[in-house]
């Protein structure tokens, strides 16, 4: 990589992190009336939602956590938290979150959302109520940490599969 393209994408990187923290703390403004769903929040969503899962590592600080307390594991990092949504969308079509409400204390932002999707080669989609703890870095400009809640009993219930199911590893 020459260092004429190192220093376009060093003034890339800059703009779209300027452009995401100044929605962060416009958003942040607005969650103070109570209506609005954090700018940060509604990005997390629409990356679950979208198809890169590139969307959804770069909300994240470089040492970002992911958790999913349903299946107990964590993720550390951009690149690690991009190939979780990537492995959830090989095992999950449709998946979706639909976010109900948010609460904004401090640098924690509770979300209250429905998580659905359909799991491959499940009889039946799920759509089970999940609440997220998305812990924000100091400037509300990225998520630091992120702890999913949601039962993975409901989702394999409703899914139709038995409560030992467990998903390919390949």
């Amino acid at each position: 990589m020459t260092s004429r393209t190192l220093r376009t994408l060093t003034v890339l990187t800059a703009t779209a992190t300027a452009a995401l923290c100044a929605t962060a703390h416009a958003a942040h403004a607005a969650q103070d009336t109570g209506r609005r769903t954090p700018g940060i929040a509604a990005a997390w969503a629409r990356a679950w939602n979208g198809t890169d899962p590139q969307a959804l590592g770069a909300l994240f600080t470089a040492d970002g956590t992911y958790t999913d307390e349903a299946v107990g594991i964590t993720f550390r990092g951009r690149k690690e938290i991009a190939g979780w949504k990537a492995r959830a969308d090989t095992l999950i079509d449709d998946v979706h979150v639909t976010i109900r409400t948010t609460r904004l204390d401090g640098d924690r932002i509770t979300v209250r959302a429905v998580y659905s999707g359909h799991l491959k080669g499940a009889p039946k989609p799920f759509a089970v109520p999940m609440t997220t703890e998305l812990d924000l870095d100091r400037n509300h400009c990225r998520i630091a940490a992120d702890q999913d809640h949601y039962s993975l009993a409901t989702v394999l219930t409703q899914s139709g599969l038995p409560a030992d199911w467990t998903p390919p590893t390949s």
